[in-house]
């Protein structure tokens, strides 16, 4: 069954009309092309050394996973945070929660979603691509070594153009590098406040993907903003780039 069928266009044709035929096609990493499950694993492995060093035992696994899909949820506004306070003793460790994870933060061989190659490889033939996310450079050996690097034209990764999502600068960054403006572009990302809502305010058609770190249901006033709301990547070349 294709994204078209299985999806939810808020917009109405006016909102897939927003979709069909971009110059540059942006997407986010964690969600849409690797599961988010890796930066869990790495936030983890931070938890349990910084635990450690404080002569506490392992994270409750359960109970850290609880946290990660209350957040997904909006039950929690900072993932980062929310750990920080439950295992660290204080929220305000959330920004050495966040500098340790970040040396853990990997996407393993057998991490990328079956879908991303062939939805690459289908919009490649149409459009520039570009990574537009907020992640670690080694982002980029892993998306090399997974077969994706010859399809990515733009490498918009925060940790080497400078900004993150979700402030404009980045988004600016990866137009120009792609030669297109706001409105010749799609963005694709699961996070709302990273990836929908700054996107659409930019003026980019914006597709947004609900699994990762994504709710398991759009709240009905979020999903309005999004030009398209779909579970994964099957199909969605065909939404953007349609049979003649």
């Amino acid at each position: 069954m294709s994204a078209a069928r299985r999806s939810r266009a808020p917009g109405g044709d006016v909102g897939l009309e927003r979709l069909r035929r971009p110059k540059a096609v942006f997407i986010d990493v964690g969600g849409p092309l690797y599961t988010d499950e890796n930066f869990l694993v790495a936030a983890i492995t931070a938890l349990d050394e910084l635990r450690a060093e404080g002569g506490d035992g392992p994270v409750d696994r359960a109970a850290a996973r609880a946290l990660y899909d209350a957040f997904r949820n909006g039950r929690e506004p900072s993932l980062r945070g929310a750990l920080a306070e439950r295992f660290l003793g204080s929220a305000a460790r959330r920004g050495e929660l966040h500098e340790r994870t970040r040396a853990h933060w990997q996407h393993p061989a057998g991490t990328l979603y079956p879908d991303a190659l062939p939805f690459l490889a289908a919009v490649s033939r149409h459009a520039t691509i570009g990574v537009l996310a907020n992640q670690e450079a080694g982002v980029i050996d892993a998306l090399r070594r997974d077969g994706a690097g010859d399809l990515v034209s733009v490498w918009g990764v925060s940790a080497v153009v400078g900004h993150e999502k979700p402030s404009p600068e980045l988004f600016a960054w990866c137009l120009d590098q792609a030669g297109a403006r706001a409105d010749e572009a799609v963005h694709i990302g699961n996070r709302f406040d990273n990836d929908v809502a700054p996107a659409h305010a930019l003026g980019f058609g914006t597709v947004w993907v609900l699994r990762g770190e994504a709710p398991d249901e759009a709240p009905p006033a979020q999903a309005a903003v999004a030009d398209l709301v779909v579970p994964d990547l099957a199909g969605l070349a065909d939404v953007l780039f349609p049979a003649e």
